[in-house]
């Protein structure tokens, strides 16, 4: 399985400094050369604020894609950070048609707010009265 992501800071949802939330999108498409069925996620994720949390369950999204090869799924969700970035990694299980069961990784994937999303220490703003 390759497996990429692409997080993508919400300030719609963020209420900077306490709440950041970031959408991100996974591809994982099937490189292998026999179907698999993602079954379960394990993701950890960092937040320099809140600390670290590990997050698993069954499949994905509300879904246990079956992905023949060269298949490709896509899916959207959503992280939750006190700090202004952090970062998530983890793994996905598959079952291959014999039983089988392999670990495909996802890949550390850094979410980060937008620099000016956070005023600097001791900035005042003109007053223009």
């Amino acid at each position: 399985m390759l497996i990429t992501v692409d997080p993508v800071y919400s300030p719609r949802h963020s209420t900077p400094p306490d709440q950041y939330v970031f959408a991100y999108f996974v591809r994982i498409e099937n490189i292998g050369e026999v179907p698999a069925q993602l079954f379960w996620r394990h993701l950890k994720i960092h937040d320099p604020i809140a600390g670290n949390q590990e997050v698993q369950g069954e499949g994905v999204v509300g879904r246990s894609p079956v992905l023949e090869p060269g298949a490709v799924h896509k899916y959207e969700s959503f992280c939750q950070l006190e700090g202004e970035s952090g970062y998530m990694e983890g793994f996905y299980h598959f079952r291959e048609e014999d039983g089988s069961v392999f670990r495909a990784e996802i890949p550390r994937f850094l979410m980060r707010a937008p620099p000016s999303m956070f005023p600097l220490p001791g900035f005042v703003e003109d007053d223009p009265a």
